[in-house]
């Protein structure tokens, strides 16, 4: 079975003079396979490395956002994608752990 998340961007994403998404547009992201993982190293991803996360995010999302358009991804979107990527990586023991914190 797939996991997927979904996030609504807050900006239009805008590459040169073209605007390819609009801000309101839903984004999915897909949880990796350890395959699509193949060359990213999981700790600066897990640290919001931009070019492992830029990496991934090619493979996992719908529509297939291309490098061009995560460069021009407003940050708060950038940071979005980022938590859910982190959502898909996390343990459920560690995610049970801290909301007993």
């Amino acid at each position: 079975m797939t996991k997927l998340a979904t996030f609504a961007l807050q900006a239009a994403i805008t590459v040169g003079t073209t605007t390819t998404y609009e801000a309101g547009t839903v984004i999915q992201v897909r949880k990796p396979g350890a395959g699509e993982l193949r060359g990213i190293s999981l700790g600066p991803l897990t640290q919001g490395d931009y070019g492992s996360l830029e990496a991934l995010a090619t493979r996992i999302t719908s529509p297939r956002l291309e490098k061009a358009e995560i460069e021009a991804m407003d940050p708060a979107d950038f940071m979005q994608l980022h938590l859910e990527v982190l959502d898909f990586l996390l343990p459920s023991a560690a995610k049970q752990a801290a909301s007993l914190h």
